[in-house]
């Protein structure tokens, strides 16, 4: 595995769920093996449709005997003298609140929320030919808010320049409201190698901080 590579599957989402099983946040497997060297965190595995709790130590000897039995799985990091399995779900043992943080209002997650679509004409685009529109725009005092940002094509955009929508003769397809939930967090569950996340979820996706 090339230097990158290692990176990248570092980078790999993990699901935290606290000391009550309750889903928290999505972190990198990185940070996931700190917590669970720290002895702070256990992990979560699935086999035969059975959850079962792993220590770190649990964890490499389970890890080790998969990979000599040439189980499949597709996400390995290589440690000094074995390969240890990334885990997809890890549970913290000390911590007994539900993490609660507003979702961050940022290009990616408003463009999950509003399906990368153009709130004005409908068309489907990818996130570089999207822009965002300020419904009622700056120079008129509008904030840069959840309730008054859109995702839009630069058509669109363009059109409405620096007007209102009534102004410009334009209907939003939805009225903008900020999500109780991390919008991307949907995209993740769409890969089958997270499929494990959704019994820990409530429908709609569940509201986590994706940090």
């Amino acid at each position: 595995m090339s230097p990158a590579q290692h990176d990248q599957v570092l980078n790999t989402s993990v699901l935290v769920l606290n000391r009550h099983y309750m889903a928290t946040r999505v972190i990198t497997a990185r940070r996931a093996f700190v917590l669970l060297y720290r002895e702070v965190a256990e992990v979560i595995d699935i086999e035969d449709g059975q959850f079962t709790n792993y220590d770190f130590d649990s964890w490499c000897e389970l890890s080790q005997l998969r990979r000599e039995d040439g189980g499949h799985h597709d996400d390995w990091v290589r440690a000094v003298n074995f390969d240890i399995q990334l885990p997809r779900i890890l549970r913290l043992t000390r911590f007994d609140r539900q993490h609660t943080s507003a979702v961050r209002l940022n290009r990616r997650n408003l463009f999950a929320r509003d399906g990368h679509c153009c709130q004005y004409c409908g068309q489907s685009l990818p996130a570089a030919q999207l822009s965002l529109d300020h419904v009622v725009p700056r120079s008129k005092g509008g904030p840069t808010t959840w309730e008054n940002v859109v995702a839009s094509c630069v058509r669109c955009n363009t059109k409405k320049g620096g007007r209102t929508p009534k102004e410009a003769r334009m209907v939003l397809m939805s009225k903008p409201k900020q999500p109780s939930h991390n919008p991307t967090l949907a995209l993740k569950l769409d890969n089958p190698k997270f499929a494990s996340w959704k019994t820990f979820l409530p429908k709609g996706t569940g509201h986590l901080d994706m940090g």
